[in-house]
């Protein structure tokens, strides 16, 4: 069982409350059971928390499970772990009060020292070496023997012969230093002295009394060995009480939390007067246009036909008009078919299995209004689901938009993911990676050049306030002299100036400090341009093949872009270019609870998603991202990183609320005056409804 703090961590027992109807929680790999679930939490967290140690090597710093699996890896070892020598190990062990690393080397040195007989090893023979055993050792005027049977691959006798012990080699211990410590900790119950149980002393023979000069320092109390410590005189007490007085109050301070080192596992943050401030977290708003199960698969469909427009040839939309155009029963809509169209299509062009089924079955590559069911029913066929294919019947009948929604996203996360897996969109994504790369390198050089600058000007400046102080002292020198023009010690001293001023002033040479900085910045700039053209020589379309080559090449062509620019302009332009070149999106970060947070560039709000997917939210308004950033508690791991990048982010992250809240009050300026306008008798078209926007959607970016 793993240690905390070097003893073994008791389980939790089940309440004898339990019945067989009642709902418990229980931990996987301790089975342990838990009617609360705070409790239940509370264990679990702490089973995660690296402070266990695996009993047997010793190991430190890892969880309970990874300290059970180190455990279950060890105890195997040590089950396959030599018979022949579990007694002489054993022997050296009981009562030794060396450490355990140098209780470890003195055993494995002294098995590999004797040759006794039945120990398997190598001899020379006709200058080669073979297996052999030992047979007999034999003892000669002070000179040992040994009689050996050699052995074949199938360790069958083929002869004897009678070798010096400098002919023979010893094999390797079947078992490494650290089996052996792992064994020496499992056959024992305590350490310094190393005692082993019981029960294993008893089978192989080992004495368990200790020796003479150990039966000072321990004793034996109910057959186990204790240690012997003289009890303290009152006067003693005292002293060691007054000496813990300080150990015991800082032991305070730290429960309280006034010495603890932040940030720490949140789950163990204990509030203080200083979380009073914190703002109550806002509950995030539930009302999506689809099922609460399937928003997962409903955001990744649209941010990926979104962020990947251009490459598919597909117009954005909104993400409310994606999720009523889904829901709608119509099976023709603009929105619906365009999508499952581009991912078609770019399947078309991977040359992949789609491809090679639409030329088996001899249709066009080209997809329309009235025939993409069919392409899409191509597709599901070919796919390995069952479960989807089932409904090409329906897809075919010109019934797609009777489709539950759990169905349509699961085609459409089937068609994202071929389209992940296929060739052309990979070496997009290359490319995409490589421009990124070439953006950052770019942005980087920008970032050092400034901080050249900033470091040259400030040295200019450094140098030129020397330069005024050599001069106020070159002219209080001069006033300080004699009238006597003809003074041959000051007319020196007045035409040398590179020497040294006695009163401590700094010494003027030939070139001053300003004229040498102003030609070592001339010619920096020309081995810079001089650089530049070798590099611009050297990048030749011949070497396109080496990526570094090619990243230099698109770097150049960067900065030829980028160099009429000032450098507000320069900065906006790299960060715009690298958000283009857009890979993936990462959340945000996650909250005490392991609630995921994700923020997309096309729309504005914040999606809350729980620790196991089920359940989505989202904040809209910007109070409500002030009270949640307000809530995060900085004390814990992952909610102060959590809140580092809503911070870093908070600028957009407003940017895109307002906007969205701007679009959503003209929808309703829209709605009350068209039914202010119109008559009670009459109703307008429905295309005319902001809230059936979705049903005007027109892909002007589709290939012809």
């Amino acid at each position: 069982m793993p240690l905390y703090k070097r003893k073994t961590f008791p389980l939790s027992e089940p309440t004898k409350e339990l019945k067989p109807q009642d709902l418990v929680f229980q931990i996987r790999f301790t089975k342990e059971i838990f009617k609360d679930y705070s409790e239940y939490l509370k264990r679990l967290n702490f089973y995660r928390r690296k402070v266990w140690t695996c009993k047997f090597t010793g190991k430190s710093n890892l969880t309970y499970e990874e300290a059970l699996v180190s455990e279950l890896k060890a105890s195997e070892k040590i089950q396959q772990f030599p018979k022949e020598f579990i007694v002489r190990v054993l022997r050296d062990v009981q009562f030794s009060m060396a450490p355990l690393r140098d209780l470890a080397n003195s055993i494995a040195a002294k098995l590999q020292e004797p040759l006794l007989e039945g120990c398997e090893l190598l001899g020379k023979k006709n200058n080669r070496v073979y297996p052999c055993k030992i047979v007999k050792v034999l003892e000669d005027n002070d000179v040992t023997k040994y009689e050996v049977a050699w052995l074949d691959k199938d360790k069958k006798i083929t002869g004897n012969a009678l070798v010096k012990g400098e002919d023979l080699t010893r094999n390797k211990l079947p078992f490494t230093r650290e089996v052996l410590k792992s064994f020496i900790r499992d056959s024992t119950y305590r350490n310094v002295p190393w005692v082993i149980h019981e029960e294993l002393a008893k089978q192989h023979g080992i004495s368990t009394d200790p020796p003479d000069e150990l039966k000072d320092k321990i004793s034996i109390q109910d057959g186990v060995v204790v240690s012997s410590k003289k009890r303290k005189k009152p006067e003693e007490r005292k002293d060691i009480k007054a000496d813990t007085g300080d150990v015991a109050k800082k032991e305070d301070q730290e429960q309280n939390g006034e010495s603890i080192k932040y940030p720490i596992e949140d789950l163990l943050v204990q509030p203080s007067n200083d979380d009073q401030r914190l703002s109550e977290r806002p509950s995030p708003h539930s009302d999506f246009t689809v099922p609460m199960d399937c928003v997962g698969d409903f955001l990744m469909v649209w941010e990926f036909c979104t962020s990947f427009g251009r490459f598919l040839h597909l117009s954005p939309f909104p993400i409310e008009d994606f999720g009523y155009a889904l829901c709608h029963k119509d099976s023709n809509l603009v929105l619906v078919t365009e999508c499952h169209s581009a991912l078609l299509r770019l399947l078309m062009k991977d040359n992949g299995e789609y491809f090679i089924t639409l030329t088996k079955k001899k249709r066009k590559l080209k997809i329309t209004l009235v025939t993409w069911s069919e392409y899409l029913c191509d597709f599901l066929e070919m796919s390995d689901g069952a479960e989807l294919s089932a409904h090409c019947s329906t897809i075919r009948r010109g019934y797609y938009g009777l489709l539950d929604v759990h169905v349509k996203l699961k085609i459409l996360v089937e068609l994202v993911v071929h389209a992940l897996d296929s060739e052309v969109f990979r070496e997009y994504l290359d490319e995409c990676i490589d421009e990124q790369k070439a953006f950052a390198a770019a942005k980087r050089d920008e970032v050092l050049e400034e901080g050249r600058k900033k470091r040259e000007e400030k040295r200019l400046k450094v140098d030129q306030d020397n330069k005024a102080v050599v001069a106020g002292c070159g002219e209080e020198s001069g006033r300080n002299k004699p009238e006597d023009p003809i003074d041959q010690n000051h007319c020196e001293q007045k035409q040398d100036v590179s020497k040294v001023k006695k009163n401590g002033c700094m010494s003027l040479k030939k070139h001053s400090p300003l004229n040498s900085s102003d030609s070592e910045q001339g010619n920096t700039t020309s081995d810079r341009n001089a650089k530049k053209q070798r590099t611009d020589t050297d990048v030749s379309p011949e070497n396109a093949n080496d990526k570094r080559a090619v990243h230099k090449m698109m770097k150049n062509e960067i900065k030829e872009v980028i160099e009429n620019k000032n450098k507000e302009q320069r900065k906006q332009y790299l960060e715009r270019e690298i958000e283009k070149r857009y890979v993936r999106t990462n959340p945000l970060g996650k909250d005490k609870d392991y609630y995921r947070y994700w923020f997309f560039q096309r729309d504005g709000r914040i999606f809350v998603e729980s620790s196991d997917s089920r359940q989505w939210g989202y904040y809209c308004t910007k109070e409500e991202l002030d009270a949640f950033l307000n809530s995060l508690n900085s004390k814990g791991v992952r909610e102060r990183a959590l809140k580092k990048q809503v911070e870093k982010y908070y600028d957009k992250i407003c940017l895109g609320l307002l906007k969205r809240a701007k679009d959503t009050n003209q929808k309703i300026e829209v709605e009350d005056e068209a039914s202010l306008r119109r008559s009670t008798r009459v109703r307008a078209p429905p295309k005319d409804n902001p809230a059936l926007a979705f049903l005007k959607y027109t892909n002007k970016s589709r290939e012809d």
